[in-house]
């Protein structure tokens, strides 16, 4: 679209309504990082935080991989930190979630539970959420044995033995973590062999309170008030047999949180949507970072940087307007 021919002036706000240059939504590593940039820019940035400060690494218990933290850092800490060092420079960061966005004209129109926003640039950064195996048992036994944080819920299987579905960096990283609480735990993967980098896989097969089983998946999840067993189906042989267990958790990947914006913008066939290089989606003035826009790295480091980069971009799309208005 060509700048010269948006009106930023085109919809004023009226009572109740709040304007802003820079509105990001999601405060994960992606949506942080771009609003200490937008920050540093003196942009003024709004951060909606959506239901979780910290999105998916909030939940994490120790991130191992990211630079500048030899001995690894909280999830919840490196969250913390990314917050107080955007909000030392001015970012805003407002508790509430988008319900509905208009991306038709400008400024952009967000309405949320709490306030409706009119902004001149949108940031994307909404993160995923934890895909669901979609099998009998499986949503009336969630919180009762079924869970998909390990942080989260870890504490609550003292003693107890588990079992993880998936076969990825995740699945792996939160097996580890919870062999301090579990008595035992048991990662089935459909395949005979891990998706995950070879540093976890040595660490997971060398873990004396780890299993596996393979070429398998869970058919369903059996339990009256809480879990007490699944079926497993193998996938060679299609046999079936009942394996009791305390509890299950399911790390299989993540469905993009992408639903606000069908229709608005283009998305791929997963419904993650698409950026180019500069984090520009096909609407211009709306950029999207992190795992909204990202389904192969899904790193915190590479969030972060997506992040940086909408935010240097959503500057220079408003230098640009400013430019063509002076």
């Amino acid at each position: 679209m060509d700048i010269n021919l948006i009106n930023l002036s085109s919809s004023k706000p009226t009572k109740g309504e709040i304007s802003t240059r820079v509105l990001i939504l999601g405060s994960g590593p992606a949506g942080l990082s771009a609003a200490l940039y937008a920050a540093r820019a003196d942009l003024d940035p709004i951060v909606l935080t959506g239901m979780e400060l910290g999105g998916q690494v909030s939940l994490t218990h120790i991130v191992e991989n990211y630079p500048g933290f030899p001995e690894g850092v909280g999830g919840n800490e490196l969250v913390e930190l990314f917050q107080k060092q955007a909000e030392r420079f001015g970012t805003k960061l407002e508790f509430d979630t988008a319900s509905e966005v208009d991306l038709s004209k400008r400024p952009f129109k967000v309405q949320t539970f709490n306030s409706t926003y009119l902004a001149d640039t949108l940031i994307i950064s909404t993160g995923a959420t934890s895909r669901r195996l979609d099998i009998p048992g499986e949503t009336e036994l969630t919180g009762r044995g079924v869970s998909y944080c390990a942080t989260c819920d870890g504490w609550f299987f003292k003693d107890k033995d588990l079992i993880i579905v998936g076969g990825g960096d995740s699945a792996l990283e939160e097996s580890i973590f919870l062999t301090r609480y579990a008595n035992s735990v048991t990662i089935v993967h459909r395949r005979d062999e891990l998706r995950a980098g070879p540093f976890l896989q040595n660490r997971t097969k060398s873990n004396p309170k780890i299993d596996f089983i393979w070429n398998s998946i869970v058919t369903e999840i059996l339990g009256e008030e809480a879990v007490e067993s699944v079926r497993l189906q193998d996938v060679v042989t299609k046999e079936e047999r009942i394996y009791p267990i305390d509890g299950i958790f399911i790390f299989i990947g993540h469905i993009p949180n992408t639903q606000l914006f069908k229709d608005q913008l283009d998305m791929d066939e997963l419904g993650y949507l698409k950026v180019d290089h500069l984090m520009k989606t096909n609407v211009a003035g709306v950029f999207a970072a992190g795992e909204v826009a990202d389904s192969h790295f899904r790193q915190v480091i590479t969030s972060a940087g997506m992040g940086a980069a909408a935010a240097i971009q959503a500057n220079h799309y408003l230098d640009e307007i400013s430019s063509n208005h002076s």
